[in-house]
């Protein structure tokens, strides 16, 4: 059942509910890394924790049945929720889109590109979009298009030119 109790202050969006799946409640969830979500013990949707009584993969995505959510009906009703987690550290090479945010972009030759003002994905690898003189989206593609990520300096260093 869903428990009234005040959330960490570290939660970070980290899935959807894309609908249910089944007749005993289960939902479909689409995330990132559905190893790191399945091994949460209880995820926060809407401000109110529910408890993860079973997860499981199946066709590449995430299917998790929650603690109070014994129908398709009630799993429906969750269609489009976010489904957030504390934030779990990112580790050497990893980082997560909040991290991003705000991060000036520089080239090669040491033009400033931008500061990222957000990312998205468009299917065939996430973007960053980039605020300043010339409004710009840039392809993330590690070892390609950024070429270093330094989150104490607040900077990315891209292999891109500035009048591309």
């Amino acid at each position: 059942m869903a428990r009234p109790r005040k959330p960490p202050e570290n939660l970070i969006p980290f899935g959807r509910v894309a609908g249910s799946y089944g007749v005993r409640g289960w939902m479909k969830v689409v995330v990132d890394d559905p190893e790191l979500l399945a091994a949460q013990p209880a995820w926060w949707m809407d401000g109110t924790e529910r408890k993860v009584e079973a997860t499981k993969l199946h066709s590449g995505t995430l299917l998790a049945k929650l603690e109070g959510i014994e129908t398709p009906e009630v799993a429906r009703k969750l269609k489009g929720k976010a489904v957030h987690i504390p934030r779990p550290e990112g580790g050497e090479g990893r980082y997560y889109w909040s991290d991003l945010v705000g991060l000036e972009v520089v080239n090669a030759q040491g033009a400033v590109l931008g500061v990222v003002k957000g990312m998205f994905s468009n299917g065939a690898h996430d973007v960053m979009e980039l605020s300043g003189d010339q409004p710009r989206l840039l392809p993330w593609v590690p070892g390609v298009v950024v070429k270093k990520v330094d989150l104490p300096e607040r900077r990315i260093e891209v292999e891109w030119g500035a009048d591309w």
